[in-house]
């Protein structure tokens, strides 16, 4: 996708989120002939009610506040450029994503792991990074590990064959052993990169919460250290919940990152950064679409700035 085309993207999809908070915060701002204690209290309210919850929306305006009183501009325009500044660094990744990355072990092949719950776009996301990883020059194999759907295997074939990528799959088998078969495959064809599907399952159903411990035990004991990064899909109109889907899933593999789906669609686009602030955890890359180029790698500059615009 063109740099262009993806920023134009992003600023469509976060309209409804913008009309949600950044509208809300111009109308207040432009009403006041001065800010003061009350017109910050009231942005706090727009900022919690637009789903970054309180935590974030506290430490955003207690640092805008700071910024501000510095300053004699305190225009429209210079408190959005202040409210931007500050949650760019709150929200700034902790760390890089790459493949190219050299790994310690003399395995080069990176293994991602991409979880989440029914209904938030997961199959169709690992369709998506097969494509962006392979249109990069990496051999790209899946392994379909969501055994308990026939239909969910069904369409993760369907984005395969869009994608141009290699998979594994059998629903008769446990999901482990088709992990297994992926891993080996891999290590045996010289893949760079294997994504591994598994069951969308919610959050607060132990025995398939449980099969994910299995399926990290089968990829480190293949490749130790692996997998490289546990993905959790999460759908942008989740708002609040989002929250608790990281809580749960955290307890049982060891995520590296978030992946914010249907954005496009959403007025609750503030529980993206909500998520990235509180749970000191990077958002790797966000959905704005259907199509399989409609995959952005998340830049908090970038989104913050698409979102005030």
């Amino acid at each position: 996708m063109k740099l262009f085309d993806g920023l134009k993207k992003l600023k469509e999809g976060l309209s409804k989120t913008r009309e949600n908070i950044v509208s809300k915060i111009s109308e207040v701002v432009t009403r006041k002939a001065q800010i003061d204690e009350n017109t910050l209290d009231e942005l706090e309210e727009i900022l919690i009610g637009g789903d970054l919850g309180t935590s974030l929306s506290e430490k955003l305006i207690a640092n805008t506040k700071s910024a501000l009183f510095k300053e004699q501009d305190r225009s429209v325009d210079r408190v959005k450029e202040i409210l931007k500044d500050e949650l760019t660094k709150l929200i700034a990744p902790r760390n890089g994503f790459s493949v190219d990355t050299p790994k310690e072990n003399a395995v080069k092949i990176k293994i991602i792991l991409v979880i989440g719950v029914n209904g938030s776009g997961k199959t169709t996301t690992i369709g998506k990074l097969a494509y962006k990883f392979i249109n990069e020059g990496k051999k790209v194999i899946i392994g379909s590990a969501d055994t308990f759907r026939a239909a969910a295997n069904d369409q993760l074939k369907t984005w395969v064959n869009r994608a141009g990528a290699d998979l594994i799959e059998d629903i008769s088998k446990d999901p482990s052993a088709v992990v297994y078969e992926t891993i080996q495959k891999a290590k045996a064809d010289n893949y760079d990169l294997v994504l591994i599907d598994t069951a969308g399952r919610l959050h607060n159903n132990k025995n398939l919460m449980l099969e994910l411990n299995k399926i990290n035990g089968v990829i480190g004991n293949l490749i130790p250290g692996a997998p490289d990064e546990s993905f959790l899909v999460v759908d942008g109109n989740s708002g609040q919940n989002a929250i608790k889907q990281y809580e749960e899933f955290s307890k049982y593999s060891k995520l590296s990152g978030i992946i914010i789906t249907k954005l496009d669609g959403t007025a609750k686009g503030g529980s993206v950064l909500q998520i990235a602030a509180e749970k000191n955890i990077p958002i790797r890359f966000i959905g704005l679409g259907e199509g399989i180029e409609d995959l952005q790698e998340f830049n908090p500059s970038e989104f913050v700035n698409a979102l005030f615009s």
